[in-house]
């Protein structure tokens, strides 16, 4: 299968993967055959990028980080327990909180562990928009992946695990209005929401079966280490090193899901982005770290080579994500190929991605503002 970009699908092409809504459920099912309707409603949707069968690239698997049973039951036990945090700004407590999570982080575990080489693969291209469940699941799952390649324990894993599966769950506290609010927030209502931070701590701390250092890294994901983030302006070495990991997942994962009033960047764009924060919002040693740990280019995704070929691509090399397999599927004169041939960029070093089908790059200085995540 392969990746389209939502301006590029065409009435009958066939879908390769389910597309969910925010509440995980099936919005359209594998095989569907898109209409010209179905088109437009998933643009309504906001959905960016969808897979379709192709039978050029039909032996291409695209990976999933989790089982799709896997990401159900944990989004459905994510959703049950936050909606029951909703609004709650005493230190009522909820029965078997810490102990209900900790189960959804132990499956989690087992999925990334079944893998031989886990990166950090994009878990919402064929999401239908941002929100709190998929963002809190998606960047526990990077989150972990980044602990395993710095050689964490399974406690500590737990512990930064839940800690990023939690990041956000002081927005429970904060109105609806200003949370889900489709355009950006005033500078008034920004104070509102930096208050997540505080209320994620308060609600955590004192949490049966849910480690200290995970409200730490609920009160401490928005510092940064040039002492620009909140609530209390940290610094460097102040600042636990959970919380940034969390800190560097949080904001990708924000920037590469489509908002109301915000376009998604590509995984290479966001990256790109990340590093103009190297040595004032992020560490550079963690953010070479989590480059090596990205698939910057998702398999499936159309992309155009120097050479101006253009191809698919097939793999991903584990040593060297950012040089994927490339399955050409056209010629330098756009003339699709009767016999595809793949180009293997880790070897082909003279063979550069230069662009993605059908979308057009964002200049580095407009990306930078997506760091408001």
């Amino acid at each position: 299968m392969r990746l389209v970009h939502i301006n590029l699908l065409q009435p009958g092409m066939k879908l390769g993967k389910r597309i969910y809504s925010e509440e995980g459920l099936v919005l359209l099912s594998e095989d569907v055959e898109l209409t010209s309707r179905l088109i437009g409603r998933l643009k309504d949707l906001g959905v960016g990028y969808v897979y379709i069968k192709d039978a050029a690239t039909e032996d291409i698997i695209v990976p999933d980080m989790l089982q799709e049973e896997t990401r159900r039951k944990a989004l459905v036990e994510i959703k049950q327990q936050f909606q029951s945090m909703s609004g709650l700004k005493t230190k009522k407590r909820i029965p078997h909180f810490g102990k209900a999570l900790s189960g959804v982080m132990n499956t989690i575990l087992e999925d990334l562990g079944s893998q031989k080489e886990a990166m950090i693969m994009l878990m919402n291209m064929n999401a239908s928009d941002f929100d709190l469940y998929n963002h809190s699941l998606n960047v526990c799952v990077y989150t972990l992946v980044l602990g395993v390649a710095a050689g964490y324990t399974r406690q500590q894993l737990m512990e930064i695990g839940l800690g990023a599966l939690l990041h956000d769950i002081g927005k429970t506290q904060i109105a609806s209005e200003i949370l889900h609010k489709p355009s950006r927030l005033s500078d008034e209502e920004f104070k509102i929401i930096q208050q997540h931070t505080t209320y994620g701590h308060r609600i955590l701390k004192d949490e049966p079966g849910i480690p200290l250092l995970s409200a730490h890294c609920a009160l401490q994901h928005h510092e940064r280490i040039d002492g620009s983030g909140y609530p209390f302006g940290l610094k460097d070495k102040e600042i636990h090193e959970y919380a940034k990991w969390i800190a560097l997942a949080d904001s990708y994962d924000a920037m590469t899901t489509n908002r109301v009033y915000k376009q998604a960047l590509l995984p290479h764009q966001a990256v790109e982005v990340l590093y103009t924060g190297s040595g004032t919002l992020y560490e550079q040693r963690m953010l070479e770290r989590f480059r090596d740990c990205v698939a910057i280019y998702p398999v499936g995704l159309s992309v155009t080579l120097s050479t101006g070929e253009v191809g698919v691509v097939a793999a991903i090399h584990p040593r060297v994500p950012q040089r994927p397999l490339i399955r050409v599927l056209k010629d330098a004169d756009g003339q699709t190929l009767s016999s595809p041939y793949e180009i293997n960029l880790s070897t082909a070093l003279s063979v550069m991605i230069t662009g993605v089908e059908g979308v057009e790059e964002t200049p580095l200085s407009a990306q930078s503002e997506q760091l408001e995540s």
